[in-house]
């Protein structure tokens, strides 16, 4: 389907404006801490034109905690507008459908056996998630197929349980691994290492123009199986390989950040109203993911000095009214 040339130049300038916002909030992560460095400084450390002690502090240790909350966010923002778009609900994003606690689960599970490196940590995400969407779908399934209500209640229930699943892993664990794992599950960027920007990178490089390209056919389903089916969508496989690059990228925030709440959810909506889009819009979606975790980190750095919230904290207090709204929106009549 052929988008109008207005919508796609309101597209191409919420991209700019995004990813504008993103630079900008980038730079102030970089030159914010207990050493503040002003912008000019933060740009000649990173040409290397700076003292090495300046070098040193922007390049290894602030510089990879701002990338990784910019490329978790984008993961989060285009997993997100996949689920949605795919369960045609407004509601359904990896953390709420237990994706991320399916990721979590398996991520606790590694990291209870020691320090894994970034490949491993991963790959236990992406089995924990992809067992949590495997058993979603399933349970979902009826004989006349899922829909989107019964899959959003569904995976609410799964996470529910995976949830509990970790929190008995952590009363399990010694005292040591339950306070690092229990700071970790809130969705901290503390600390953030050129290791957490691998895990995530290359999710992202590879995720997310890979649904771009699909962001057509995700348009067709949300028509429906049979209109999509007729108009030529191979239904199965669409929806199929859409879901798996999401559940990656779910899996590889959660693996790079800890499980981060509702940017997953509500950075899609924003995007979608923002560039006023008819289709799921990936990119403007993960540009608006990267924007609010970059943004919330920086909330957290800055409004309760000198203590230093984990950045899923603020994701939670914004996002929890924001997921009442939809609730009640969802359940208002229509008006004839």
């Amino acid at each position: 389907m052929t988008r109008p040339p207005w919508r796609r130049r309101r597209r191409l300038v919420v991209a700019i404006a995004l990813a504008g916002a993103l630079a900008a909030a980038l730079m102030l992560s970089v030159g914010m801490g207990t050493f503040a460095v002003a912008p000019t400084d933060v740009v000649r450390a990173l040409l290397g034109r700076a003292p090495d002690e300046l070098v040193f502090v922007v390049r290894e240790l602030r510089l990879p905690r701002a990338l990784t909350g910019a490329l978790v966010g984008a993961a989060l923002g285009a997993s997100g507008a996949v689920f949605q778009s795919v369960a045609r609900n407004p509601l359904a994003s990896p953390d709420l459908l237990g994706i991320s606690a399916g990721a979590s689960v398996g991520a606790v599970l590694l990291l209870l056996g020691g320090n894994p490196g970034p490949i491993a940590l991963l790959a236990a995400s992406a089995g924990g998630a992809s067992g949590a969407a495997v058993l979603i779908a399933f349970l979902a399934r009826r004989h006349n197929g899922r829909t989107p209500y019964r899959l959003v209640l569904v995976g609410i229930g799964v996470a529910a349980a995976l949830t509990s699943v970790t929190s008995y892993l952590l009363v399990r664990a010694g005292l040591y691994d339950a306070e690092r794992l229990t700071l970790w599950l809130t969705g901290s960027l503390n600390a953030r290492t050129w290791a957490d920007v691998g895990v995530v990178l290359p999710a992202v490089v590879v995720g997310v123009p890979a649904l771009a390209a699909c962001t057509s056919r995700l348009r067709l389903l949300e028509l429906g199986d049979d209109l999509a089916t007729g108009l030529g969508v191979c239904v199965g496989r669409a929806r199929g390989v859409s879901l798996a690059v999401a559940v990656v990228l779910a899996a590889a925030a959660v693996a790079g950040a800890g499980p981060i709440e509702f940017v997953a959810l509500a950075a899609p909506q924003i995007a979608r109203r923002a560039a006023r889009a008819g289709d799921p819009a990936v990119v403007v979606s993960a540009l608006c993911g990267a924007v609010v975790v970059v943004g919330a980190d920086l909330a957290a750095r800055v409004l309760f000095s000198p203590i230093e919230l984990p950045v899923g904290v603020v994701t939670a207090v914004v996002g929890a009214p924001y997921l009442l709204r939809l609730l009640v929106r969802a359940n208002r009549p229509e008006v004839a």
